[in-house]
């Protein structure tokens, strides 16, 4: 029995050993896991969206930079969207074609990708949020790592987010997200997004 635990023991040290050893290696040879990240250095994921960026301030787009996109990337799209009471996604910005050695968009971006429409007025535009009603709203930015160009055979003005999901959804490796809530001054006008008639549909 006592040579069985001494045998025993013996394994494990040297499995014990072993595994440090490896760790050891995964260190010293650069081997770490990355998360793929996308943030905003005007707000935290979760926090409330700086007026600035709505329609009740200067209208203007958030300034986003991700980081540990997934190996074999060749383009990144954006998709900003918000879910209603009743199930139905706006989207308020559509980006692709977004180059591989993009990591970041700067405040007002322009040149960089391609728009898409909006589902507020129909535009290739940012539709900035500009809500109905009072009350706190959560906007999700969703970046997406692409391991090859999206092919769209429409113009951009027909690119909404059902299309853009369609064209990419065989090659996407990766997704990042950052959420965040507005929530109208009071006094703010009650006119809202008015959304373009069927533009909407379900969340999925």
């Amino acid at each position: 029995m006592f040579l069985g635990r001494a045998v025993a023991f013996s394994f494990l040290a040297s499995l014990m050993i072993a595994q440090s050893s490896f760790a050891a290696d995964s260190v010293s040879s650069g081997m770490t896991k990355t998360v793929f990240e996308l943030k905003s250095p005007e707000v935290v994921d979760g926090g409330l969206l700086p007026k600035e960026y709505t329609g009740d301030g200067a209208s203007a787009t958030l300034p986003l930079e991700w980081s540990g996109a997934p190996k074999g990337t060749q383009s990144y799209a954006l998709i900003m969207h918000h879910v209603d009471r009743e199930g139905k996604a706006k989207w308020y910005w559509i980006l692709c074609d977004i180059p591989a050695n993009t990591h970041s968009l700067p405040k007002n971006v322009r040149n960089v990708g391609t728009l898409g429409n909006n589902s507020i007025n129909g535009r290739v535009e940012y539709a900035p949020p500009h809500s109905k009603g009072p009350g706190p709203k959560t906007y999700t930015y969703t970046l997406y790592a692409l391991s090859s160009p999206i092919k769209l055979d429409i113009q951009p003005s027909e690119v909404n987010q059902k299309a853009l999901l369609e064209a990419m959804q065989d090659c996407i490796l990766a997704t990042a997200e950052l959420k965040v809530i507005y929530s109208r001054p009071k006094g703010a006008d009650n006119q809202g997004d008015r959304q373009v008639p069927g533009s909407a549909r379900k969340s999925e």
